[in-house]
């Protein structure tokens, strides 16, 4: 017993030291040898724990959240892995809340996909009038998120917060708030272009992909942690 606290202790300050590497400015292809070499398989509650102990010792949210996609990036694969046996159980249970955000996450993930990705590439061919009205009814669509995040933030974070996990919840509220901001963004945009094409494509695949990004983070982080608890 003593000996794999002692290796889960080992872990957790690799982690850690992986994750303040990236904060001081290391690269993700710097790092991810690192993790590849010292780790085959990450569960979804020692990425809480990291983070809940990054905070504890006094590092801002703020500061974890700057490098979720990041970290997120070194730990796909693994957690990915190690769930697949957990995600395939919770699937034969139609009425299971994790399945319920899950098929809310397969509906957005093939709104941007199939739709505004799509809507997008037409767009930078030809910034007609029906280009720019297709991506505006595209966004007013996506904006649905909004309900999808606050379901999630307040079913799913106070539960993991009555289990002491408090830091991933107070590190993806805040991931959640940019993309909603970013997509009002996009809105403005939209209902006020005047040519700036190339602007607005940046920021349309910008936000596109921090909502990939977060369906990633959901599926493979944050409800599998809700099952582990």
């Amino acid at each position: 017993m003593s000996q794999e606290i002692n290796n889960r202790e080992y872990r957790q300050e690799i982690l850690r030291d992986l994750i303040m590497q990236l904060h001081d400015g290391k690269t993700l292809e710097e790092v991810k040898p690192v993790f590849e070499k010292h780790f085959k398989h990450v569960s979804a509650s020692e990425i809480a724990e990291m983070e809940q102990n990054l905070i504890m010792e006094g590092l801002p949210p703020e500061e974890i959240q700057r490098l979720c996609d990041v970290h997120a990036a070194v730990f796909k694969g693994s957690i990915e892995e190690i769930h697949q046996d957990q995600r395939q159980k919770v699937e034969n249970q139609p009425g299971h809340p994790v399945t319920f955000f899950k098929k809310e996450n397969a509906a957005i993930e093939a709104l941007v996909e199939e739709r505004i990705r799509p809507h997008l590439e037409a767009f930078k061919e030809n910034d007609s009038q029906e280009n720019i009205l297709a991506l505006r009814e595209d966004f007013n669509l996506l904006w649905d998120i909004d309900k999808h995040y606050k379901r999630k933030e307040n079913l799913i974070f106070p539960f993991l917060e009555r289990y002491g996990i408090t830091g991933p919840p107070q590190v993806m509220w805040g991931v959640d708030d940019e993309i909603r901001a970013d997509i009002k963004t996009v809105q403005k945009m939209l209902a006020e272009y005047s040519g700036e094409r190339e602007v607005l494509v940046e920021k349309i695949e910008e936000t596109l992909e921090q909502v990939s990004e977060m369906i990633f983070k959901e599926n493979s982080i944050l409800l599998p942690m809700t099952l582990d608890n």
